[in-house]
């Protein structure tokens, strides 16, 4: 059945509304509203990336938009403080009916607060802060950290997801400008197969945008939806026809052979991916698609892009290429590496993730094999093998004012030995002198020199960024691929 008051499903009487913004926090904060200094009227937070994840120290900021769309106009109303104060009292706490009766009738169900934020798409060093949060009124201090599960959550995952995706990207421009003279194709060169393994449609829409803003590869459709919905993309990414393994062993393996030709003529031109790994893979490349198919394979007005699907890549992937090349030959590029004849190509899925995307990359290099012979298409390892600890993803708050003043708040455990020492007093970003972000107390940053700008006060939106703007912020080397969205 539907619950007729949000259209979500449920499969009992007397549901409760799933989209009702106070049940989005965590328990404990519903006894957060009296815990704090008496006569406290503001508190100020930040948002920050503590740590690099690994090799990657870069931190792409998207996604806040998505949530600011949703916290837009009348978040709360008296139908969801009515429904919340019982269900959660049941849950073992007294919500603040006052404080959220006063956002009601003073406010209209509109929140009273201000954020400011990075242009989406903008790279900063990890430990910068992204995001800063005030209440407006002093009468709802109390619900800034309310909104934390919420903001945090909106911010940490389509940013991870994104720089994951743009240093792979990264990775793979710089080795193709190495082995083929230029970075033509790169755009296409990492392919999002990431919808199945996300957590929820939701997920993938999200983290599946997050990626095309580096890549215009995706079999994510949510992701399209995502960024044409929340950002104005008119089409973000672009797929071709692909085979499975359900489609190529239907006819046994004594029809993998003709299945691979129906393929073929269901797909006279254009590119096309053909998994080729269900029985023999040396034999589908050597005897299927390099003899039996070889001449169908040139005579196509396309390409024919090869999947395996299972070994080691790092040693698969090279012997896949050189098997193909010993039956429809290559070229040298002008920097001395081997490149297929333009009517195949490899790509390969398998066993993906930031770190073997770069061996297999370097075992290709190593044995002269130019990186255009190469697409690699991402599933788990991009929208699901991450988590708020990739980067250390927090939010803190860093001042509260009360008795007329701002008073710094921050916490140093001793046990952590300074790794969870969070920020003091008011924080914000800039640009240093040579150029990169740093963070600053915003009282020490100069007046219209702070990174961190308002995009929403009191449920109003300030700043809505189009999908072009956020490509070029993140790729500011590669302008015609900004442009494009």
């Amino acid at each position: 059945m539907k619950d007729q008051s949000t259209g979500a499903a449920a499969l009992f009487d007397n549901p409760v509304a799933i989209d009702n913004l106070i049940f989005d926090t965590d328990s404990y904060k519903l006894s957060h509203f009296s815990q704090y200094p008496e006569g406290t009227k503001f508190v100020s937070s930040y948002i920050e990336p503590r740590r690099a994840w690994g090799p990657i120290d870069q931190v792409m900021f998207f996604g806040l938009q998505i949530e600011l769309a949703k916290l837009a106009g009348q978040a709360v109303t008296q139908d969801m403080l009515d429904e919340a104060a019982p269900f959660l009292k049941a849950h073992g706490f007294d919500v603040f009916i006052e404080g959220w009766q006063y956002i009601v009738d003073a406010h209209n169900g509109r929140l009273p607060v201000l954020i400011e934020a990075m242009p989406e798409g903008t790279l900063a060093p990890v430990s910068v802060p992204q995001l800063r949060i005030e209440n407006t009124d002093p009468n709802c201090y109390w619900l800034v950290s309310y909104l934390e599960t919420r903001l945090l959550r909106a911010v940490w995952y389509p940013s991870t997801v994104g720089s994951l995706s743009h240093y792979v990207v990264g990775m793979i421009r710089a080795r193709l400008e190495q082995t083929d003279g230029s970075q033509a194709g790169a755009e296409f060169k990492l392919h999002d197969f990431g919808a199945r393994g996300a957590a929820s449609n939701e997920a993938a829409g999200i983290g599946g945008a997050a990626h095309l803003v580096n890549s215009f590869g995706t079999d994510t459709i949510a992701g399209l939806v995502y960024a044409r919905n929340f950002y104005g993309a008119d089409m973000a990414g672009f797929s071709i026809p692909a085979s499975e393994h359900s489609t190529m062993t239907a006819a046994g393996e004594a029809g993998e052979l003709d299945q691979m030709r129906r393929f073929l003529a269901a797909n006279p031109a254009g590119l096309i991916a053909c998994v080729s790994d269900s029985y023999d893979l040396m034999r589908a490349v050597k005897d299927y698609w390099g003899d039996a198919l070889k001449e169908a394979v040139l005579a196509r007005d396309g390409v024919l892009i090869v999947r395996p699907d299972s070994g080691d890549p790092v040693e698969i992937v090279p012997d896949v290429i050189e098997a193909l090349m010993a039956k429809f030959g290559y070229v040298t590029t002008a920097n001395g590496y081997r490149l297929l004849n333009d009517k195949v190509r490899v790509i390969q899925g398998d066993g993906v993730d930031k770190g073997s995307i770069v061996a297999i990359m370097d075992a290709m290099i190593a044995r002269g094999l130019a990186i255009g012979n190469i697409a690699f298409g991402m599933g788990g390892g991009l929208l699901q093998k991450v988590d708020r600890d990739s980067f250390g993803y927090a939010m803190k708050a860093s001042a509260i004012f009360y008795d007329g003043a701002w008073h710094d708040v921050f916490k140093d455990p001793k046990t952590a030995n300074g790794a969870k020492r969070s920020k003091k007093g008011k924080q914000g970003a800039m640009r240093s002198d040579s150029g990169a972000f740093v963070a600053r107390p915003a009282a020490n940053i100069p007046l219209g020199a702070d990174a961190l700008e308002p995009v929403f006060r009191d449920g109003r939106i300030l700043k809505v960024h189009s999908f072009a703007e956020v490509r070029a912020r993140a790729w500011p080397e590669a302008p015609g691929f900004g442009a494009n969205a």
